[in-house]
């Protein structure tokens, strides 16, 4: 069961765990063509299902990212899913190398659950992820892309453009929809 955006975590441990598998998933598969098994160890807190982020980055630039809004999978199972995503279907760069993984670090973001909302000023600066709809068209940005943005304005207006393709000020029109949620991240230090 996902817990809500007030209590949803992941210990320590389970951090250490997924991290790595992220990096052998993406490893085994650069190498050998091939998917990794995986195996849980008793820790149940891996099996539940989220929905889940996985971004890489070169010294500090983005270098892939990829993920899910809805929990499709479980825990462990997701973050193999979006690591070789993000490492091999990002469509804003080439696939990921062998050569370069040594230099790439791994942030996993776990979602929480998606909250619509009325207006733009229900969003929190520093806090929310906003995924926004306007007829076929959507896009998202997680919470920690507010650290690119002085305002609220900039952060919607790129969103709309960037990523969902749509004019920048769609997010004030009243037929697009907005949808806020938080996340437990982590990454590789």
């Amino acid at each position: 069961m996902v817990k809500t955006a007030h209590d949803f975590s992941i210990s320590e441990n389970s951090q250490k765990e997924l991290l790595l598998l992220s990096r052998k998933a993406i490893e085994e598969y650069l190498k050998n063509s091939e998917i990794i098994d995986f195996s849980i160890d008793g820790n149940d807190e891996l099996l539940r299902l989220a929905a889940v982020f996985v971004t890489l980055t070169q010294n500090g630039d983005l270098r892939g990212c990829i993920g899910t809004i809805e929990p499709q999978y479980p825990l462990c199972e997701a973050v193999i899913r979006m690591s070789l995503s993000a490492a091999l279907n990002d469509s804003r760069f080439f696939p990921l190398t062998l050569k370069e993984l040594p230099e790439t670090k791994i942030e996993i973001s776990a979602l929480s659950p998606m909250t619509k909302i009325k207006t733009a000023d229900e969003i929190i600066q520093n806090k929310h992820g906003v995924l926004i709809q306007k007829g076929n068209r959507n896009g998202l940005f997680l919470p920690q892309v507010w650290e690119h943005f002085n305002n609220k304005e900039d952060f919607m207006n790129e969103l709309c453009s960037q990523k969902a393709a749509i004019a920048q000020n769609s997010w004030k029109d009243a037929s697009a929809e907005i949808f806020i949620f938080t996340v437990f991240s982590f990454k590789e230090s």
